[in-house]
């Protein structure tokens, strides 16, 4: 009996061709909660009895699925994400791009990325899965102030990140992303500027930098609520993200998307594939997938992932199938964040009026085929966006 699921679960399931497809695993685990995070994650106590080996075995169970469903597709990236993949070790990581590799064929260079949690990495642990072949790491240091990772209820000490950094480079990574936080409650520009710097002295080729939200049902939202905490302030949020653009372009570190700077060559091309409209398979409790006109998510509690993939289904929780209009707000909402710009053949006659109005404010700059940000422009982005789509 083959495990693809009735026809209808998960309909047109064909990658476009000549779009970039991944394949993103979502590791549920961590070891504490962080009082910002709104993700999909559980501690050990909140598992009820879940495995990181059970999990691996529906993994496995899942990727087999996929690879039957959408055929013989090249995969030109693998992202690893959390949660805190390197909770499971590097043997762990190493099973995960090995139970991948046993259903996909991996392009020829592809990028394979797994994000870390400083404190649970060692010179072995990187040593481990750049040998597996992974090709890139993504480290979650978001500051090295100790009062600000107090806040977010972050547990690594202030310099592992960096030491952490030193190790996977000495093991041959050559592309390492620092992810920073910035706008915490009680954090001053020197305290910013202080993390940048440390981000830039470990030598990384890539650093993410997100402005904190106050996610609902969050620790962080429930003090917010009590008054314990400020929420953070936009106009705050707005110097922030000015003041580590101009100290990461001033080091060389170039933006490409409105969240990410790199060094030439040091771009996620994963991520790229999500701005750039590609395809994906997401597999894991919880994890979003997109192929063809349709997308889904998986259901999110790790019992109930294993259970169905068990009984030979997918895990689906439900999905959508998106029409010529919503690719077009979507192309848009995500191209117009990228450094190479939105397209101007992708807009109708009246957005492109609109476009023009937003060249004339100040918040785009236009060549003979593209619009792109300006700075001002980057800090309203998703306001440029709105003021731009046809109703």
């Amino acid at each position: 009996m083959s495990a693809v699921p009735a026809p209808g679960v998960l309909p047109d399931l064909t990658p476009v061709p000549g779009t970039a497809f991944g394949i993103y695993v979502h590791v549920p685990f961590c070891a504490t909660r962080c009082g910002y995070c709104d993700f999909n994650t559980y501690t050990a106590g909140e598992l009820g009895g879940a495995t990181p080996q059970g999990w691996l075995a529906a993994l496995r169970a899942e990727l087999a699925i996929a690879a039957e469903l959408v055929g013989e597709v090249p995969v030109d990236s693998v992202f690893v994400g959390g949660g805190t993949p390197s909770l499971l070790g590097g043997a762990g990581l190493a099973d995960v791009l090995a139970a991948v590799r046993d259903n996909f064929r991996l392009a020829p260079g592809a990028e394979v990325t797994t994000e870390a949690n400083p404190e649970s990495t060692s010179a072995e642990f990187f040593a481990q899965i750049r040998t597996a072949g992974y090709t890139r790491v993504s480290l979650g240091m978001q500051s090295v102030v100790p009062r600000v990772l107090a806040v977010l209820d972050r547990t690594h000490s202030p310099g592992r990140a960096l030491r952490a950094v030193a190790e996977a480079t000495a093991a041959g990574f050559e592309h390492l992303n620092i992810d920073l936080i910035y706008g915490t409650p009680g954090e001053s520009d020197d305290d910013l500027l202080r993390s940048v710097d440390a981000a830039l002295s470990a030598g990384v080729d890539h650093v993410s930098a997100y402005a904190l939200v106050v996610e609902d049902g969050t620790a962080l939202a429930r003090r917010v609520r009590r008054g314990e905490v400020a929420s953070p302030d936009d106009d705050v949020l707005a110097h922030r993200y000015e003041l580590l653009d101009e100290r990461l372009t001033a080091a060389g570190l170039g933006w490409y998307e409105v969240s990410n700077w790199s060094r030439p060559g040091g771009q996620c091309r994963h991520n790229i594939g999500y701005w750039n409209g590609g395809q994906w398979w997401g597999a894991g409790p919880g994890a979003h997938g997109f192929v063809g006109d349709t997308r889904w998510w998986n259901v999110k509690r790790p019992n109930a992932y294993a259970d169905v993939l068990a009984d030979g289904r997918l895990p689906v929780a439900d999905f959508e199938r998106l029409d010529a209009h919503d690719r077009h707000v979507e192309n848009v909402l995500l191209q117009i964040r990228l450094r190479a710009g939105l397209p101007l053949e992708l807009l109708t006659d009246t957005e492109l009026e609109r476009a023009a109005d937003a060249v004339t404010a100040g918040l785009l700059s236009r060549d003979s085929q593209r619009l792109v940000l300006t700075g001002r422009g980057r800090l309203l982005a998703d306001a440029v966006v709105r003021d731009i789509l046809d109703d």
